[in-house]
């Protein structure tokens, strides 16, 4: 079973930038599809970014499409969120998650579809 470390979260301003990190262990890294999700209080889960095991394949949230970008180094075991162009309703605790995959297998929006998840970084962007 693979496990996931979040870090870089932090409070930033609207409009700037930030990098979110997720290190892996513990697991083949680049067997999972490795996805981004995150949820503000009093509100539901809500999918961010995935990206395929190889890379090759991303899929983003339309709230956030432009303007985050998720990627992955394989030989680091490694996964990112770059957030750019924050607004306030960024706000919220980010999570990134793990999905055990063949390499035919299609990306998935639905965090039921991720068995391993780390503890989360709180993301909060002022007005």
């Amino acid at each position: 079973q693979i496990q996931l470390v979040e870090s870089g979260g932090g409070v930033v301003q609207a409009g700037a930038s930030l990098r979110l990190s997720c290190a892996a262990s513990g697991g083949q890294f680049s067997r999972y599809a490795m996805a981004w999700f995150r949820q503000a209080p009093g509100k539901e889960r809500e999918f961010v970014g995935v990206i395929s095991r190889g890379g090759s394949n991303s899929d983003y949230a339309d709230s956030v499409k432009g303007r985050f970008t998720v990627s992955r180094d394989n030989d680091k075991k490694m996964a990112y969120l770059q957030m750019s162009s924050l607004k306030p309703e960024d706000t919220a605790i980010y999570s990134c998650a793990a999905r055990h995959t063949i390499l035919t297998a299609p990306i998935s929006r639905d965090y039921h579809d991720y068995g391993s998840w780390g503890q989360g970084t709180q993301v909060t962007v002022s007005s």
